[in-house]
C-alpha cells in the first residue's frame, strides 16, 4: 500500500511562486511513477507533471512548460512541484498520485492507483 501526503499550497498573488511537496510512504519513489495533478472547481481533473521512478523520464503538461518543475529527493522519498511565476488559471486543488505498474512517466489519471488528498493552491490577481 502506497500513501501520499501533499503539503505546501497556499493563498499567493498572481507571479509569485510555491512549491509543493508529496511525502510518499509503502514504497520508494525509485519504484512508482510519481505524478501531480489539479483539478479546479466545475473541472475535470488534469495532468501537471510526472516522472518516472528511475528519474530520468519527465513530463510536464504544454500549460505549465517553463514554469513548473517535478523533482525528487530520494533520501526523504518525496516527490516537489516547483511552480514559478503563478496564474490565476492555476488556482485548483493539486494532488499528488503514484502509479506502481509503469516504468514511464504516467499521465494518465486512470492509470495512477494511489491518490493523495490534495493540496489547495489558489492564485489572486
Amino acid at each position: 500500500q502506497v500513501q501520499l501526503k501533499e503539503s505546501g499550497g497556499g493563498l499567493v498573488q498572481a507571479g509569485d511562486s510555491l512549491r509543493l511537496s508529496c511525502e510518499v510512504s509503502g514504497r520508494r519513489v525509485l519504484s512508482v511513477a510519481t505524478g501531480w495533478f489539479r483539478q479546479a472547481p466545475g473541472k475535470e481533473r488534469e495532468f501537471v507533471a510526472a516522472v518516472n521512478g528511475r528519474g530520468q523520464l519527465s513530463k510536464h503538461a504544454d500549460s505549465v512548460k517553463d514554469r513548473f518543475a517535478i523533482s525528487r529527493d530520494i533520501t526523504k522519498n518525496t516527490v516537489y512541484l516547483q511552480m514559478n511565476n503563478l496564474r490565476p488559471e492555476d488556482t485548483a486543488v493539486y494532488y499528488c498520485a503514484a502509479d506502481s505498474r509503469s516504468s514511464y512517466a504516467t499521465v494518465g489519471v486512470e492509470q495512477y492507483e494511489y491518490w493523495g488528498q490534495g493540496t489547495q493552491v489558489t492564485v489572486s490577481s
